[in-house]
């Protein structure tokens, strides 16, 4: 086998490698992610992940319907820390809330909680 087609070789298996480890290389293991609820149609999900002494937080909410605001809060330890409008937005018709929070002393337990302006309520809880 010469040089350049090992070369060639090499290149095209590192390219391979890169593009099927995208995705995992975004996820840690050491991030939570849990599914929320929703009334009506809409899905929700939450994920915490230690972030340089803080805990990055992001709650999507899925709707399928674009231009729709929501209001937004997170809690953290029982305590309101974002109070805050998201609106949907194509192709998804969804929204993400990211945040970083202070990382407590012990268990944090971080609330999401979304409300449509029909009424439609989304919620999801995890501990990091």
């Amino acid at each position: 086998m010469s040089t350049i087609h090992r070369l060639a070789t090499a290149l095209a298996a590192t390219s391979l490698l890169a593009a099927a480890g995208a995705p995992g290389a975004l996820a840690k293991d050491s991030d939570v992610r849990v599914s929320g609820s929703c009334t009506g149609s809409a899905t929700s999900k939450l994920k915490l992940s230690p972030d340089d002494g803080r805990i990055e937080t992001e709650f999507e909410v899925d709707q399928n319907r674009n231009g729709v605001t929501w209001r937004v809060t997170l809690s953290q330890n029982g305590v309101q820390r974002v109070s805050t409008q998201a609106t949907t937005v194509a192709p998804s018709g969804s929204f993400e809330v990211r945040r970083l929070l202070p990382n407590m002393s012990g268990t944090d337990r971080v609330t999401a909680r979304a409300v449509s302006p029909s009424g439609q309520v989304c919620t999801a809880s995890a501990s990091l």
